[in-house]
């Protein structure tokens, strides 16, 4: 990997890979009533499409990273495309609503696969540190896009095609990824099995966080009492058990000590909540325009455009400039404060609202301080990996993620959902409880970047660029001496 040119093609098929596993959590939320009906789902049954994928992701990730560490990133990365293809076509070729789930189960565990190494890979072929910054920088706009393409690209396919082609356009992609990944994707082995992997940590991690994805999944239909509560109690005792197995075993999943250093502890508590955020945001505005702005499907998916668009650019371009100049908390503390102000601006949009007066601007602040805040959160939580455990440290990293989103999408639409009844209780029209019902959760998000931003200021170090380092070291050369 000495060519700088097959590095970035190399990461080029990384970030489209990764694309393809995101765009996955969104792409099917426009034919939810069309499986339903073709597929004979129940009004119940018909959210497991969703949560089957969700389950599967958010629990394999952390073990998925350590796998690739012991056998090789590039080797998990490539099953994990394979997998994550073929449950694909099967997907698409699902006649029964069962056969769609257990699909939909296997793309998510390849999904993980992909997603757990993917930082890995990139660290260990980007070693040069301005030029790790750009390439966290690409991927993280994968992320921060990836969800409001996934529904743009949903409505179009729907319009034109049929649902089945919601799956079946991973088949090109996971194959044009596979051909050039194995040619281009640096070809480490790693120690081997026999170096340890802890099972049983291993089953007491993913039994935790797929109890945890549960527990809040059922939230969102269930409420907060119940089986949410057993379930997420169970969670709780398992990931106690988890951490006391790290602490006895020969050869840990996950190292404890990595979380020592306050960076990368810092940075995925951040992750956590930032993610929920963005999630939340991504909730709440849908809603806002289809059920109380009127959007069809199609104009709801064109009005993400500009957010894409503004998010690619302070992704890409944006915050490998801050970070470079001031480092990762100063770019990370100026995209909450952004991510904040969308945030508050959405609470605001009232019932009658246009889309240029009262949408437009908002959805460009989301996506502006979305796109600021990922590149830097990324290269914190990788800051201290070292080389005997980058993946399991990347796996950590979007495994916070995907377990702050679907926690905090739950929150808020249980906040806002307990508002709007109230409200439609008290004799308020449902138009405007609904408005006022998403303008509370809006609050809620903004609460939970207050504290991500109290998190970034005390909790991480402020680390000065080399870039800048440079600089100050010429300034203090160039300063005459007093003889």
């Amino acid at each position: 990997m000495n060519s700088a040119r097959a590095r970035w093609t190399a990461l080029s098929v990384l970030c489209i890979g990764t694309l393809m596993t995101v765009l996955d959590e969104t792409i099917v939320n426009v034919a939810l009533p069309v499986m339903q009906r073709e597929l004979g789902f129940t009004q119940a049954g018909v959210s497991w499409v969703i949560n089957a994928y969700l389950l599967a992701y958010g629990g394999l990730l952390i073990f998925a990273g350590r796998l690739g560490d012991l056998i090789g990133h590039r080797r998990v990365l490539l099953i994990g495309v394979s997998v994550f293809t073929v449950a694909s076509v099967s997907a698409g070729l699902s006649s029964n609503a069962t056969m769609l789930v257990i699909s939909r189960f296997a793309q998510g565990g390849g999904a993980a696969m992909i997603t757990a190494v993917t930082l890995a890979l990139i660290v260990t072929m980007f070693t040069d540190q301005r030029e790790q910054t750009r390439a966290i920088a690409f991927y993280s706009f994968t992320f921060a896009g990836g969800g409001a393409l996934g529904l743009l690209v949903g409505g179009v396919l729907m319009q034109l095609t049929s649902w089945q082609w919601l799956f079946f356009i991973n088949l090109p992609i996971g194959l044009l990824s596979l051909v050039v990944g194995w040619r281009l994707l640096p070809r480490g082995r790693g120690p081997g099995l026999t170096a340890g992997l802890d099972i049983l940590g291993a089953g007491l991690l993913v039994s935790a966080v797929s109890l945890l994805a549960y527990g809040v999944i059922t939230a969102e239909h269930l409420g907060w009492g119940g089986q949410t509560l057993v379930a997420l109690g169970v969670a709780v005792v398992l990931l106690i058990a988890f951490v006391v197995r790290q602490r006895t075993a020969r050869v840990p999943l996950l190292a404890l000590r990595i979380l020592k250093d306050r960076d990368v502890a810092g940075a995925n508590v951040v992750q956590f909540l930032v993610t929920g955020a963005l999630y939340g945001s991504f909730f709440l505005a849908t809603l806002l325009l289809q059920q109380v702005l009127g959007y069809a499907p199609m104009q709801m998916a064109l009005s993400f455009v500009p957010l894409t668009v503004v998010t690619a650019i302070a992704s890409i371009l944006l915050a490998p400039f801050v970070t470079a100049r001031f480092g990762e908390r100063i770019a990370l503390v100026l995209g909450l404060l952004v991510f904040l102000a969308g945030a508050l601006l959405l609470s605001h949009v009232p019932v009658d609202g246009g889309y240029l007066a009262d949408v437009l601007v908002p959805l460009l602040l989301l996506g502006l301080g979305i796109g600021t805040v990922l590149p830097p959160i990324m290269g914190l939580a990788m800051s201290g990996a070292a080389p005997d455990q980058v993946g399991v440290v990347s796996g950590l990293a979007n495994s916070t993620g995907m377990i702050g989103g679907a926690v905090w999408t739950a929150v808020v639409a249980s906040l806002s959902g307990a508002v709007t009844s109230t409200l439609v209780a008290a004799g308020a029209d449902e138009r405007v409880a609904l408005r006022d019902g998403l303008a509370v959760g809006a609050l809620a998000i903004a609460g939970v970047l207050g504290v991500a931003l109290v998190v970034a200021g005390v909790v991480l170090r402020r680390r000065i660029p080399e870039e800048a380092q440079g600089s100050a070291d010429r300034d203090r050369r160039d300063v005459p001496t007093a003889l």
